[in-house]
Formats: C-alpha cells, structure tokens, sequence
C-alpha cells in the first residue's frame, strides 16, 4: 500500500525553508495532496532533535510512511526509520557527525537566517554517538543519492555506509544538491506516495 506520510530533515544550521525542503513541499502539495507532510525545524541538540521527531511521528501508520534527510538530516533520517522500520532517503548524508561537528562546537549562525544564533554544545557529540545506527542492517527499503562534488563531505564515505541501499552517484554536483529538481520525481517515487 502506498505510503500516506513523509517526513523530511533537514541538515545542519539548516530549516525547513531550505531549497530542497521547500521543492519536496510543494511537490507533495500538487501531486499527493492526500498525504500528509512534515518538516520540523530540529533543535540543535541532537537527542532533543530526535525525541521531537519519536514524538510528532508516534501516532503516525509506520508501515505507511517515508522519511528523507539532507546531510545531518540524513544521519537522522537513518535512525528514523530503523525505529519505524520505513523507507528512507538520504540526500548526501553525513555519516559520521560526531567526527564531523566536532569543529563547530560553539555559537553557529542558522543557514536561512544569520541573525538568528545557536550554540553547538560539546555534549551534542555524544547525543549524536548515540544516535549511530550503523552496526544495525537497514529495516526497510534505503535510496542514497550522493555527489560526487560535495565539497563537505566524502561521497565514498556515504556508499561504503550503506551498501544495501539503491545508490544514486552523481558525477560532480554540490554539497547542496543544486540539480535536485532533477531529482526530485526519482526521489518521491521511490518514497511511493499515495
């Protein structure tokens, strides 16, 4: 049965008003108006980023529902749904982002909105460690779509992580994804929405 909800995630100092975000809302307005989605904008804790998701998706069908992530989103997106046991897809997914944040512990300015401050604390580290589901073999279905040209992190990181995955290697492209509208119909059918 086709799913009836999706969640997306969004990466790091990053919103729901990102480019990718906002092209998956509108997709999902037009062409699935009966599916319901959500994107939250996550605190910059990690452990409290996660329970605010457990807690908005804890009524949802999850036999029924499809999470996409972006970079940190993405490390997220996989703890997700190996605890809803769904399908997911990680848009150039950090992999290891407690070895990767570890150099922006202090204050941080949200991507969408500079004026707007966070402070990345050093025990975020370990919220994440603790967030790493990678030792577990995926619980449902996985499509990785990785750049080639990411400037921030190492796509051979990302398709050694998950091997199971359907993977989707870009030749060149961004951190930032710039071509995902070339994409996007890829990525939502594979989320197969109702």
């Amino acid at each position: 049965m086709p799913n009836t909800h999706l969640l997306y995630l969004h990466g790091f100092r990053s919103s729901p008003r990102s480019a990718k975000a906002q092209l998956v809302a509108a997709h999902v307005a037009q062409h699935h108006p009966g599916v319901r989605l959500w994107c939250p904008q996550l605190p910059p804790s990690p452990r409290a980023a996660m329970a605010l998701v457990a807690e908005g998706i804890a009524a949802w069908p999850h036999s029924r529902m499809a999470v996409i992530g972006s970079s940190l989103g993405g490390y997220y997106a996989s703890w997700v749904a190996q605890h809803a046991r769904c399908a997911s897809v990680m848009l150039n997914p950090a992999v290891d982002p407690a070895r990767d944040l570890a150099r922006y512990i202090g204050e941080q300015a949200a991507w969408h909105d500079p004026e707007e401050r966070f402070f990345f604390r050093p025990e975020f580290i370990d919220e994440l460690r603790q967030l790493d589901v990678r030792a577990q073999p995926p619980a449902g279905r996985q499509l990785l779509v990785a750049a080639q040209g990411d400037e921030l992190l190492d796509w051979r990181e990302m398709v050694a992580r998950y091997p199971q995955a359907r993977q989707r290697v870009l030749p060149g492209g961004d951190h930032a994804l710039s071509d995902f509208p070339r994409l996007l119909d890829e990525v939502i059918a594979f989320c197969d929405l109702a």
